[in-house]
């Protein structure tokens, strides 16, 4: 580090280095005022390697070191397993948490690559708050501490009126093999998709994601074919681990499609009638199949009066209100 660092940084060749002296051993610096030089936020934390540092760190703001006045690790006692690097910003404390191990040799490791793509964190009305990596936002402990992520839910028709019902592969990590509507996924934290006007950045990882998933081609579903129709809050578990806490973008697509799904992310897929989808609720309550639980939500709360007016549809668009279920 240069001479327009603090004299203590400057033994160290990148705040990467300091943040890790400080992770390991405990120390605690004082960092002037008037330092202005870099900006310590989640990059370097992120990039910790090694066996002390494989887990992920994580930080929902940029801290500028003009506000920094101390900085220290805590190791947590039982029954909070963990450590935290502890920043003090002017006066207030910011910590950023060092994630806990899993083990995941045993899952798919496609999925496990994704698991690193970056989510949109959100507040409770829906405010951009931060970014999270997709295994940290679907882990429970998480969700039960409150992170929220920001997703979507695609219900395409074709020009028989039919849904194009999936049911995910058994490779999931969450919800595997449960039958669910055309398509649900997550914006991720850049700029095509986090632009907030009329949804364009949702609807932008909706075209994304049906190409993923389904092989829909990008120029037969564009952004402005998908109607953005409300928004809806829900929380559950897949397993002991694994869960989702999301606000929920209704998106819907009438339209006739080519499809070519991946097989690591859809089993089968199918279009079905209304009198078809009542019978697969039915086996579904019977526990003859499983369904995902936002699917289920929105079929109960509000799928068929919206499939009975699709020539309609703009009667119920609401993007004011979030349904909290």
């Amino acid at each position: 580090m240069g001479e327009s660092w603090p004299k203590f940084l400057r033994g160290f060749p990148s705040y990467r280095a300091f943040i890790k002296q400080v992770w390991s051993t405990g120390d605690q610096y004082l960092l002037p005022r008037a330092h202005e030089a870099r900006t310590l936020d989640a990059g370097p934390l992120l990039s910790l390697k090694g066996p002390d540092f494989s887990s992920q760190v994580r930080s929902r703001e940029v801290v500028p070191p003009r506000h920094i006045r101390r900085v220290s690790y805590v190791t947590h006692a039982p029954p909070l397993i963990g450590r935290s690097l502890c920043v003090s910003v002017l006066g207030h404390i910011r910590r950023f948490d060092k994630m806990p191990e899993r083990n995941m040799n045993h899952l798919d490791k496609q999925q496990v690559q994704l698991l690193a793509e970056m989510c949109i964190l959100i507040d409770e009305n829906d405010n951009k708050i931060g970014a999270d990596t997709k295994k940290n936002c679907h882990l429970n402990e998480n969700i039960e501490k409150g992170l929220l992520h920001r997703a979507f839910s695609v219900f395409l028709f074709n020009d028989e009126n039919k849904l194009l019902l999936q049911q995910r592969s058994d490779a999931k990590i969450t919800f595997p093999g449960c039958f669910t509507n055309t398509c649900c996924s997550h914006p991720l934290n850049n700029p095509s998709e986090l632009e907030e006007n009329e949804a364009i950045g949702v609807r932008r990882a909706a075209q994304r994601r049906l190409k993923a998933e389904l092989g829909i081609p990008l120029e037969e579903v564009l952004p402005e074919e998908i109607d953005y129709v409300t928004r809806l809050h829900y929380k559950a578990q897949s397993d002991s681990i694994w869960g989702e806490n999301e606000i929920d973008y209704i998106l819907f697509v009438r339209k006739n499609v080519t499809l070519n799904p991946d097989p690591n992310e859809v089993k089968s897929y199918r279009y079905v009638s209304k009198e078809e989808l009542k019978e697969l609720m039915r086996k579904a309550a019977r526990g003859e199949v499983k369904i995902t639980p936002w699917f289920k939500i929105i079929v109960e709360a509000f799928l068929f009066k919206w499939w009975d007016n699709l020539d309609h549809l703009s009667q119920f668009v609401d993007h004011e209100k979030i349904h909290r279920m």
